[in-house]
């Protein structure tokens, strides 16, 4: 199964998203994240978030669609949007479109403890969701 996740800058939703579900469906699945206007890094909150369950994200890196071997996007299963409060990207494929809500963790007006926190929540919720989309959509 291919599935791809997006938010804007795939820099956090995203990344911690794909880290995740590749810790909770294995490597059967290619799983891949873009963003529709990449920031070029992972949040370091990201990585810090995921490395408290122990998933090493480091070596996910920020990119666009157009970034993504053709192959994959041609194939594509799930598309899944993760954004809120701005305009999620869309990708015109084949593939299913789904849409988990998630507010960007990366507020600039939090403090660092604020930070800490929002990023662990989403992170959770992300589990969450994911746990959910493999019992309906997982055999």
């Amino acid at each position: 199964m291919n599935i791809l996740f997006l938010c804007v800058a795939n820099s956090a939703r995203s990344q911690m998203a794909e880290g995740l579900a590749k810790s909770m469906l294995g490597t059967e699945h290619n799983i891949q994240s873009a963003g529709s206007i990449p920031s070029g890094e992972v949040h370091p909150n990201a990585v810090k978030a995921m490395d408290d369950l122990g998933i090493d994200i480091r070596e996910q890196y920020s990119k666009s669609t157009e970034d993504l071997d053709e192959d994959f996007l041609s194939n594509l299963d799930y598309a899944i949007t993760l954004c809120a409060e701005e305009v999620c990207p869309v990708l015109p494929s084949s593939a299913q479109n789904l849409h988990w809500l998630n507010e960007d963790p990366a507020n600039t007006t939090y403090s660092v403890k604020q930070l800490e926190s929002s990023f662990s929540n989403t992170r959770d919720n992300l589990y969450k969701l994911i746990k959910k989309f493999m019992i309906m959509n997982v055999q």
